[in-house]
């Protein structure tokens, strides 16, 4: 299988993860830190078959503290996502998760020195006006089940902790993207530990085989072989076609919401969605080509 091609199925894997998360009866807390066990343990022994093994000893003090916030909010990032999928639609989620690149744009400046665009402004209206769309009055049934405005807060939070960890990892040096996500997967593994422990009971006698081979899947696949693939692909496309086809994931998860969960969103909704999307693709175009040049 090609590299563009291995990516998509990554993309699609991704864009399935809260399918997942919504069937399994587990705390969001517990969800992320099997997933973070799971998945670190995978990689780590994958590691040893691709040679490319994580020799601590050679990371730096600076690295090292840098890898301990970046993995913190890994951690409760995907805690946060989860719970976005609990109070509201996978779709409302979803699309406040793809903030993240938004809070890069407004961040980069102060962070990074970068300098203020038109593009880049016009970029954070659109997706602020995406936003507005989705989530207005109106453009949601306050009625059902969900908590919308709840959801949307909580994919929000998990926004801006994702856009810490790719902030916070363009400060990272001599590491490769491999050897830094099983350092992030380990340590957010380590910090949610004591979390979990403290906020929930840890009791899984009751807990059903479902539940069991879904944490396992989304834990391997989800998490351990479509990181691997994630980053073995990576390597062999451009930088703006990787830009294009990571849309794939959030596009996917709106549309499987809408067939196994009749998750479906109004044309007001669909249009704020693009928009959101719209601007944070020519955003990560737009970086990739000054990357390149």
């Amino acid at each position: 299988m090609g590299a563009k091609a291995t990516f998509i199925v990554v993309m699609l894997i991704f864009g399935s993860l809260g399918l997942f998360v919504k069937n399994i009866d587990l705390s969001s807390s517990e969800i992320a830190l099997f997933r973070g066990a799971i998945g670190s343990v995978f990689l780590i022994g994958a590691s040893f078959f691709i040679k490319q093994k994580v020799n601590v000893k050679l990371i730096s003090k600076r690295n090292m503290t840098l890898l301990i916030l970046s993995g913190a909010a890994m951690g409760f990032n995907w805690i946060f996502l989860f719970e976005a999928y609990r109070y509201t639609t996978i779709p409302n989620a979803t699309l406040s998760y793809y903030f993240a690149p938004i809070f890069v744009l407004v961040l980069a400046p102060f962070l990074l020195k970068e300098k203020w665009t038109t593009k880049k402004a016009i970029s954070i209206v659109f997706a602020f006006i995406g936003l507005y769309l989705v989530i207005k009055p109106g453009a949601v049934d306050l009625t059902d089940v969900y908590n919308h405005p709840v959801g949307i807060g909580y994919g929000l939070l998990a926004a801006g902790l994702y856009a810490s960890v790719i902030l916070i990892n363009k400060f990272i040096r001599n590491l490769s993207d491999f050897e830094t996500t099983i350092m992030q997967l380990s340590i957010a593994t380590i910090v949610m530990f004591p979390y979990v422990i403290l906020t929930q009971e840890m009791n899984y006698s009751g807990i059903d085989i479902q539940s069991i081979i879904l944490i396992a899947i989304f834990g391997i696949v989800h998490t351990g072989i479509a990181y691997l693939l994630y980053f073995s692909s990576m390597k062999k496309l451009k930088g703006q076609t990787i830009a294009v086809l990571s849309y794939i994931d959030p596009i996917s998860a709106v549309v499987f919401a809408a067939l196994f969960l009749s998750e479906n969103m109004t044309a007001v909704q669909m249009l704020g969605g693009a928009l959101i999307l719209g601007s944070t693709m020519l955003s990560e175009i737009a970086f990739k080509r000054r990357r390149a040049a």
